[in-house]
């Protein structure tokens, strides 16, 4: 099993704009550094502002979506690489979200989640709470379904 994620997020402006340039900037190294890190399997490369990959038509609520062999490796990318600068400074850029903004759930090796699917287990992450089928690093599951222990992702302010 490896582990696929979905992160979403509304840009306070379109990607284009002045107010987001911090984001947009990093885009592309934030991405190398991701597809160069340990347990990194793969990620969906396109635009996600656009057409059938928009999320509801919104061409300023964008997504990574990606797959890990493991959810350490995950965890590591996220929060303990050059990855956490920007995701320290989210705020600057992104919407406060109404519920979940990130989905993990295990997957079988090399599928390739579509947008679809990951869209639903955000959807069951958000109704349940977390489940072994769709949840966050706070409260995650194994491959088997098995809960983890807890985990502390806050972030300094």
């Amino acid at each position: 099993m490896q582990l696929a994620q979905l992160n979403v997020g509304r840009l306070v402006a379109p990607i284009d704009a002045p107010e987001v340039s911090g984001f947009a900037s990093q885009l592309d190294a934030i991405n190398a550094l991701a597809e160069g890190a340990p347990g990194f399997v793969w990620r969906f490369v396109g635009d996600t502002r656009a057409g059938e990959t928009a999320v509801g038509g919104d061409a300023r609520l964008i997504y990574n979506l990606s797959v890990w062999q493991d959810i350490e490796s995950l965890f590591a990318f996220t929060y303990r690489s050059a990855h956490r600068a920007p995701l320290a400074s989210r705020r600057q850029w992104f919407e406060r979200r109404e519920g979940p903004h990130l989905v993990l759930w295990w997957v079988p090796d090399g599928h390739r989640p579509a947008l679809d699917e990951a869209l639903d287990r955000l959807a069951r992450l958000t109704r349940d709470g977390a489940v072994p089928e769709a949840f966050d690093f706070r409260t995650a599951f194994d491959g088997r379904g098995r809960a983890l222990a807890a985990r502390a992702t806050t972030q300094p302010a």
